[in-house]
């Protein structure tokens, strides 16, 4: 089998793009990034000293402008450190919402509490289904994040019942006979001893 090609080219940013560079920095990419996307939308370009020269400035301004918004993640992350945030939602008698809890709905109750957190910084793998308490992170780089507590809960008051229920890692209800025996699953195996019999044994009897 042929070896992949590990060619680059050497480009000029215009302007900032996300998880690439800023305004200004010499990147190397791969040709058909390049082809297909950067150079057709005049993102970037190929570098020469006059092009690195007349975008210092900008360079200079961008930097300083991911400096500010560095500085004021790091105040929102140090404000939602094991911060807890309620969401009230409808559900069923089981605590199963109509709908879920996305990242957006995250987001937009912490914008709610002022705290501007776009959806892409919330760390949530699956929608959330179920009332309870959920540890989520938010995360705007890697040495920028902080844990939150969602409280999803019912509109409505839920019966004892519905509120005893248990609910396996899927969600899924788990049946009070299936509940019992894992309880006795659980337990071990202790066996309790039995009883001594209440029969004594037969005297032996001789012959006269």
């Amino acid at each position: 089998m042929p070896a992949k090609s590990t060619r680059t080219i050497t480009l000029l940013l215009n302007q900032n793009v996300e998880s690439l560079g800023i305004v200004g920095d010499v990147v190397t990419v791969k040709p058909g990034y390049a082809r297909n996307f950067l150079l057709p939308l005049g993102i970037a370009e190929a570098p020469t000293d006059e092009r690195v020269e007349a975008l210092k400035a900008a360079r200079a301004e961008a930097l300083a402008d991911l400096e500010q918004i560095r500085s004021e993640r790091k105040q929102i992350i140090e404000a939602l450190e094991e911060m807890s945030i309620t969401l009230v939602r409808s559900c069923n008698d089981r605590g199963v919402l109509y709908g879920s809890v996305t990242q957006r709905d995250i987001s937009d109750g912490l914008i709610e509490l002022g705290h501007g957190v776009d959806e892409r910084a919330v760390r949530l793998a699956n929608p959330i289904r179920r009332v309870g308490d959920y540890p989520v992170v938010i995360q705007f780089e890697k040495d920028l994040r902080a844990q939150v507590h969602i409280v999803v809960e019912a509109d409505r008051s839920l019966s004892e019942e519905s509120e005893e229920m248990e609910f396996d890692n899927e969600g899924e209800l788990i049946e009070p006979s299936a509940r019992r025996s894992a309880d006795a699953d659980s337990e071990g195996g202790e066996e309790t001893p039995a009883e001594d019999s209440a029969t004594e044994p037969a005297a032996e009897t001789s012959e006269a």
